[in-house]
């Protein structure tokens, strides 16, 4: 196509917060098209409006300003703002994109090009998770033309739901988090910790194993551990406490690969829960690009491939120190070769690439089949939007 579709992009993740699966996608969709990122509501404003910011070139961030929580109230108005933005922008053959299945629940009325569904997790099964998500996701299956998911392990669970979905597992910006190779100095709020340092950073959440980070800490004082990233969902209080554990907050993504040249052993301390039962850690990859040698808790997606190939260490709670201290004793030269000829072949280009292919395949085909281009449609103002 020579023009591309504007891509209209409902996520439960805010563009500012960790930066992962969809401000990569989408990143690189704004290349050569539109990009409109539609956050979750922010509440408490008078009257309910869009702010709109252009993060990058043709990349627009949307955030929903209203005035109060009330679901279905609010499901109305948000319906009636993206119509709004449809007007203002002239969004033609948009691209609509989800994250979140909820989200059907203000955007049934779109009609776009092709419908995706980019299923990067098991929503779910995730702490504090709405109960129609299971519902909503049936009917997000059913009217979504093409799907990806996050993983292999998502992919085995959701493939007999669509007959167009396939497997897109983390990928990583190589270039990046390379820089974590190179010698330089230590961030100010990690210079002052000893070493040997065992360093996450990620979202802090039910997925990690606290009172296995507790235990490493006990075993062995002298290790520091060396947390980055924000508490989200679970109580910070209940996070153990000991001189050797280190919470440092939220970096930038910037900022992540000053913080991992630091560390002696990059660490993924998961809990075995229906949280973690279907993720694929993009922290993998960018552990392994910035040369730290790996320890995780035997995740699926972690397990296979990476286990296997001996990429990266893995271990259960009850012998993760014993893995820990072979890593400190081998550190990351003793695969290196390997691990660079796996990541050359992983990068976010060539996931978007495949999946952008996927896409334009979806639009010719429905192109032939329909009578007219299908776009999102404005309605009248003060209406709303339905199938």
């Amino acid at each position: 196509m020579s023009k591309r579709s504007d891509i209209l992009c409902l996520s439960h993740l805010r563009w500012g917060f960790v930066f992962q699966r969809p401000n990569h996608l989408m990143t690189l969709a704004a290349r050569d098209r539109r990009v409109f990122f539609v956050e979750e509501p922010v509440y408490g404003a008078s009257t309910a409006e869009l702010e709109v910011r252009e993060e990058a070139p043709n990349l627009f961030v949307v955030v929903p300003r209203l005035p109060n929580d009330v679901w279905a109230k609010n499901c109305a108005l948000q319906a009636q703002l993206l119509s709004d933005l449809a007007l203002a922008r002239t969004i033609v053959d948009p691209v609509l994109w989800f994250y979140t299945p909820m989200a059907l629940e203000f955007a049934r009325g779109i009609r776009a090009s092709v419908t995706v569904y980019d299923c990067m997790d098991e929503l779910s099964a995730f702490h504090g998770a709405p109960p129609a998500m299971s519902i909503l996701e049936s009917e997000l299956f059913e009217r979504a033309d093409v799907a990806f998911t996050g993983g292999h392990s998502l992919y085995q669970a959701k493939r007999d739901r669509h007959p167009n979905i396939h497997p897109f597992p983390s990928s990583v910006d190589i270039n990046h988090f390379s820089r974590a190779r190179e010698r330089q100095a230590d961030p100010g709020d990690q210079a002052s910790i000893d070493r040997p340092r065992l360093g996450y950073f990620g979202v802090i959440d039910e997925r990690l194993d606290m009172r296995l980070i507790a235990r490493i800490a006990d075993a062995r004082p002298a290790w520091q551990i060396v947390l980055v990233g924000p508490v989200v969902k679970i109580d910070a209080s209940t996070l153990p406490q000991r001189p050797n554990i280190h919470y440092l907050g939220q970096k930038s993504y910037d900022e992540l690969p000053r913080y991992l040249a630091g560390w002696d052993v990059a660490m993924m301390p998961f809990a075995q829960n229906d949280a973690t039962r279907f993720i694929s850690p993009t922290k993998t990859l960018e552990y392994l690009a910035g040369g730290r040698p790996v320890v995780s808790t035997p995740v699926r997606d972690v397990v296979k491939p990476y286990g296997e190939r001996g990429l990266v260490a893995v271990a259960n709670p009850d012998d993760f120190v014993g893995a820990v201290e072979s890593a400190l004793r081998s550190g990351f030269q003793a695969r290196s070769a390997d691990i660079d000829a796996f990541l050359a072949k992983t990068s976010w280009q060539a996931t978007w690439e495949k999946m952008a292919a996927l896409i334009e395949t979806e639009q010719q085909r429905k192109l032939f089949r329909n009578s007219g281009v299908r776009t999102l449609t404005p309605v009248a103002k003060g209406s709303v939007a339905r199938v």
